[in-house]
């Protein structure tokens, strides 16, 4: 195939230029932000935690299966020796397939790997024409089907929006039934008690059409697990643990640890915090199931110390970045970090809050980016067009991280000897053999030249991005998926609903 017409086959329908669909691989080593020995010494601090102060574990069953491995339980509090920790460092897989209903969707997570997730929970939705509102299932479906179009995102992040307007107690089985329509990429489920993940792995094993057997072998769905930090481990969140370790499916612990607000104000006890709630998740998956797929999350950042609001994208969330990066490759776990900011529209600070954001991840060594694409306004909105923002931003790492190509052809010498002193290469026939190949083409960047920009009405990158986003909805064609399981999972959804869905009271 010649590279033009490999070029012009990038396009979508509707006529948005992206690369194909691929996962993005980390060729450059990691920044180590800290020294060895500092690393070190926030594992030694982490132990201490859990031997000394320990976590409220507030699930009989999670606190029974901790002491059944040697934990010490007084009451709800539940301290883990520094041994039987260490016990459970490389146990985990340090890497694994997280398998979507469309194989050539499924993605590795873990070793020099990236997968980038959609924004997730948010409870408002915006967009330009609509400005911001309540979340609600009309939106949802529509981000998953923008989701579904842009090929930088990889996995579904969670309900990218909140959709308030179904009932809690089955909200996720309209939910998850629509992930699994409208995408033909790996979910994730929420762990709001153990009827949620009990009823998001059987939605997932029907949508892949595998049995039990072959899904307990298979990662398929992933939950996020957030501490209730300060050192709490609440009883939905256990439960979740407990349900997707039984069945071999993903769990990404993540405490949610902001310095200064539920954590000390300083980078370094805010990170040896972080460390001990995930080093307690890990042993609670892991003596669940002995090798349960297990990712470490970190998302510490600091607040506003005039309001307390979260703050997102700064150089202290860099810093956390990457040094959790540091801590999950020291126990050769997978790692889990954002791309977020705290801006609250489309706007400069969106993009440079993001940009920080997104390369402490990256350069920390991220394998499950969460909140990839869509995220706004400290996690409180979804955006349609930061989404589209965010996935030409992913597809520029994606560039980024491609090392250059150094060999004879790519040297160049011929098209150098053709030039000569004094000219110039536009014309060279080294040049047009590759004028439509050569360089990273952005989405929201295809204007040629002044001229085309007048004609077009001199778009800003918010307006620029609405019609990227408005072409790729236009052209959403809903990924194929047999009629036989279509009904099953119909069938499934309709009988759970008549069963009266999940609880509500955790």
């Amino acid at each position: 195939m010649s590279e033009r017409r490999r070029h012009r086959e990038r396009r979508t329908a509707g006529g948005v230029h992206q690369p194909p669909f691929r996962q993005p691989r980390l060729r450059y080593r990691p920044i180590e932000v800290i020294s060895a020995d500092q690393l070190e010494a926030i594992h030694q601090a982490s132990l201490r935690i859990l031997a000394e102060m320990g976590m409220e574990v507030l699930l009989d069953e999670a606190r029974d299966i901790l002491k059944g491995v040697g934990a010490e339980v007084d009451g709800l509090r539940v301290r883990l020796d520094p041994a039987l920790v260490e016990s459970f460092i490389g146990v985990a897989p340090e890497s694994f397939t997280l398998h979507a209903r469309n194989p050539d969707h499924s993605v590795v997570v873990g070793g020099d790997h990236m997968a980038f997730c959609t924004v997730g929970s948010a409870p408002n939705v915006a967009d330009r024409a609509g400005g911001r509102r309540p979340g609600n299932f009309k939106d949802f479906c529509g981000l998953l089907r923008l989701a579904q179009s842009l090929n930088a995102i990889h996995l579904n992040g969670g309900y990218p929006v909140e959709p308030i307007d179904l009932h809690a107690s089955t909200r996720h089985l309209d939910a998850l039934s629509a992930v699994l329509t409208l995408t033909d990429k790996a979910p994730n489920c929420y762990s709001l008690g153990k009827e949620r993940n009990r009823d998001a792995i059987e939605l997932v094993r029907i949508a892949r059409g595998v049995d039990d057997a072959t899904l307990d072998e298979e990662p398929s769905v992933f939950t996020i697990i957030n501490t209730n930090s300060p050192l709490k481990l609440d009883n939905p969140m256990s439960q979740g643990i407990i349900e997707m370790a039984r069945r071999g499916q993903v769990t990404c612990v993540t405490p949610f640890t902001l310095a200064g607000a539920m954590a000390p104000i300083t980078i370094a006890g805010a990170v040896a915090q972080q460390n001990a709630e995930a080093l307690m998740g890990l042993v609670l998956t892991q003596a669940v199931k002995r090798g349960a797929p297990f990712v470490y999350g970190g998302f510490t950042s600091n607040v506003d110390m005039k309001s307390g609001a979260p703050a997102f994208g700064t150089p202290e969330y860099m810093k956390t970045a990457m040094m959790g990066g540091q801590l999950a490759r020291r126990y050769r776990l997978p790692y889990r970090s954002s791309n977020v900011n705290a801006a609250n529209t489309v706007d400069a600070q969106a993009a440079y809050e993001s940009v920080f954001a997104l390369w402490g991840a990256v350069m920390g060594g991220c394998n499950l980016m969460k909140h990839g694409a869509g995220w706004m306004e400290g996690g409180l909105q979804a955006s349609f067009e930061k989404m589209v923002l965010d996935a030409d931003l992913l597809q520029m790492v994606m560039a980024f991280l491609d090392p250059p190509v150094v060999d004879d052809d790519a040297l160049g010498l011929d098209a150098i000897r053709e030039v000569g002193p004094g000219g110039h290469f536009f014309g060279c026939a080294h040049t047009q053999e590759r004028y439509e190949t050569a360089f990273f083409a952005p989405m929201l960047s295809d204007w040629r030249n002044a001229q085309a920009w007048e004609i077009a009405g001199r778009p800003d990158a918010y307006q620029k991005a609405e019609q990227v986003k408005d072409q790729l909805l236009a052209a959403y064609e809903e990924p194929p998926m047999d009629e036989g399981i279509r009904e099953e999972l119909a069938a499934f959804v309709a009988r759970r609903k008549e069963e009266g869905g999940a609880p509500t009271d955790f």
